[in-house]
């Protein structure tokens, strides 16, 4: 029984208590005090009829008349006269009227009255003994009315102690179910800290509760720092704060081998003499030259939120832009915003050179960088300044404009021309922990089957999103349906979805109608994506766990610095971004990060998950960085897990 209920329980027998033993109390007074009144009656109307007699000549007519006189008043239920020698000379009986109250009550409460005698006589002769009993109707009829009386009285006591009662109950149960959901919170790995209440114990519980989460909040903030710095070490060009070569060729590899990625460019830049401006000028003045223009490439690549920007070696830096951009306008862009942040440094005629070329989804990185360094150096080769573009492969036959873009993802979700492709992930024990089901889509009947990155950059634009994921939801729901032996399927959502309340409430109503498949169902988002829309992936994931599902978040490591503020989330798993994990083996500073991220992420109670791993040594370092499963090209699905469909 809940302890509101106890409450109540102990009010409300308290309250019946106090009503029946007031109620009891007041009618026994009640009745003895009619019986000392009629008592006080009976002996006083004796006295009275007794002296009325005795003044006059009391023979047996005159008793007989006084006494008739006094009985018809119909006050009385007896008067007796006996002689001396105890023979009646007198006696007027009725049958008592029946009172104002029920029988039952009369016999639970009887009034019992001391009848009323006195002597009656003649000079100094004893003429006989008069005794007197009153009807006692009247006083049952008092005893009843007093009986509600005393009720009403009482009910009125009881509203108003229910009445404050419920103010009292109200009063503590607000602040102690922040309490309670504090703690519940702490149990989930979610560290909260609630309002202090106005009650003191309360308020020293929550006082107490909300110190032990600042603390706990602390250490995670601190060791996060630590492993943030040690992240930048790793991964980051010290002068220029852009990714170091090592780190930028893993996010572009990922980025080519990446399911959401699309179509993108990459921009190789050269500065021109470096080696003889850092004679000239002196190492001092410029590194502060490389470090403004590092700041405008990290400005430029910047606007695009996906683009990511490096320093390869000393004069050579590289952007990869996303799908949207144009690259020769940004490239121009870019060229011109170099010469302006060089400024008395940049005035020859050869600053710098920008070779691009484009790529997408399954373009060989080796390929790539050989086609973009032949642009840079077609560039370089015509003595100043300029732009050069690789030669472009055959292009994919794809919706040109935005508006064809609509259409065909209009046309691909009526006529269902969507499915799941399907990815092991393993936990550290080789044994399958999910499956990832990113999404494809047909743009024409038959036709081929594109991977998200391809379509998901022009559904972003046309904020057709929702209606994918809620497409990618009813096939993973039904592929659990369809598959009781699968122990779960991964969805990947967009962030840009989750901000739209409609939509979450069209998940959620989606997750109730298929509960039993919905246990299985894990549902992740990029961490970029969760951490811009804070506060609306924070109600998804309040609403994904109520449904049975698992929440994570994908790509995650690269924001390491924000994780204090994911952790009342209540987070089941992150997977862990591809650009940490190429290359894990040799790499002592990403193993060192990826250590330190295990054993919060594992405070946290969250799964880690690598994701992108290539080599059977990435599988087996990672194995030892305390990571709870993987996946990626080398990770295959145990035998004895596979399932047909």
């Amino acid at each position: 029984m809940s302890m509101y209920r106890q409450f109540w329980l102990a009010i409300v027998t308290s309250m019946l208590l106090a009503f029946g033993g007031s109620l009891v109390a007041s009618l026994l007074s009640a009745r003895a005090y009619l019986e000392a009144e009629l008592s006080i009656k009976n002996a006083d109307n004796a006295t009275a009829l007794a002296l009325a007699i005795s003044l006059s000549k009391p023979d047996a007519a005159m008793v007989e008349l006084s006494t008739a006189a006094l009985f018809d008043s119909g006050r009385y239920e007896l008067i007796r006269v006996v002689d001396p020698e105890g023979a009646t000379l007198v006696e007027k009986s009725a049958i008592p009227d029946d009172p104002d109250a029920p029988e039952w009550f009369v016999q639970l409460l009887p009034i019992a009255a001391i009848p009323g005698t006195a002597q009656i006589s003649s000079g100094w002769e004893q003429v006989g003994t008069l005794t007197v009993i009153s009807n006692r109707r009247f006083a049952y009829t008092a005893l009843w009315q007093g009986v509600w009386r005393v009720v009403a009285a009482l009910a009125l006591a009881s509203v108003v102690a229910g009445g404050l009662g419920w103010l009292i109950v109200g009063r503590l149960k607000a602040p102690l179910q922040a309490v309670i959901e504090q703690a519940t919170a702490i149990t989930e790995r979610r560290f909260v800290t609630i309002d202090e209440p106005g009650v003191p114990e309360l308020k020293r519980l929550a006082m107490a509760m909300n110190a032990t989460v600042r603390r706990l909040g602390t250490i995670f903030t601190e060791e996060a720092a630590r492993l943030e710095q040690l992240r930048q070490d790793a991964n980051f060009d010290p002068l220029t704060g852009l990714a170091n070569r090592s780190h930028f060729m893993a996010q572009l590899q990922q980025w080519l081998d990446a399911e959401h990625a699309g179509q993108g460019t990459l921009l190789l830049i050269r500065l021109a003499h470096l080696a003889e401006r850092n004679r000239r000028l002196g190492r001092s003045t410029t590194d502060e030259f490389l470090h403004r223009l590092a700041a405008t490439i990290r400005e430029h690549a910047e606007r695009d939120e996906q683009a990511v920007a490096g320093r390869l070696n000393g004069a050579d830096f590289a952007v990869m832009l996303s799908t949207g951009c144009d690259p020769q306008a940004a490239a121009a862009d870019l060229l011109a915003a170099l010469r302006e942040a060089g400024g008395p440094h940049a005035d020859d005629e050869a600053f710098a050179w920008i070779g691009y070329g484009r790529a997408g989804q399954g373009t060989g990185l080796a390929d790539l960088l050989a086609r973009v360094d032949r642009a840079l150096a077609a560039a370089e080769a015509s003595g100043s300044s300029c732009i050069r573009e690789a030669a472009i492969g055959e292009a994919q036959r794809l919706p040109p404009t935005a508006e064809q873009w609509s259409q065909a993802i209009a046309r691909a979700l009526d006529g269902q021309w969507l499915r799941l492709a399907s990815f092991p992930v393993i936990d550290a024990a080789g044994r399958l922990s999910h499956r990832e089901g990113p999404l494809r889509m047909q743009i024409e009947e038959h036709g081929e089957w594109l991977p998200a990155g391809v379509f998901l950059p022009a559904a972003e634009r046309l904020r057709l999103t929702p209606a994918l994921d809620l497409a990618a939801v009813t096939l993973a729901l039904h592929e659990l349906r369809a598959h009781a032996g699968l122990p779960g399927l991964a969805v990947n959502l967009a962030a840009s979805s989750l901000a739209h309340e409609t939509f979450r409430h069209a998940l959620l109503r989606l997750l109730a109608g298929a509960a039993g498949e919905s246990q299985r169902l894990w549902l992740e988002v990029g961490e970029s994506g969760a951490l811009r829309h804070l506060a609306a992936f924070r109600e998804f994931c309040r609403g994904a766990r109520a449904a049975g599902c698992r929440v994570g978040l994908e790509h995650f490591g690269n924001r390491f610095s924000q994780v204090g503020s994911l952790h009342d989330l209540g987070l089941d798993y992150v997977k862990v971004d591809a650009s940490f994990i190429g290359g894990i083996a040799s790499n002592r500073g990403n193993q060192t990060f990826l250590k330190g991220l295990a054993t919060i992420a594992h405070a946290l109670d969250w799964q880690v998950f690598a994701e992108g791993v290539a080599t059977a040594d990435e599988l087996a370092a990672i194995a030892d960085l305390d990571f709870d499963g993987a996946t990626g090209p080398a990770v295959q699905e145990p035998a004895a897990n596979r399932y047909g469909g």
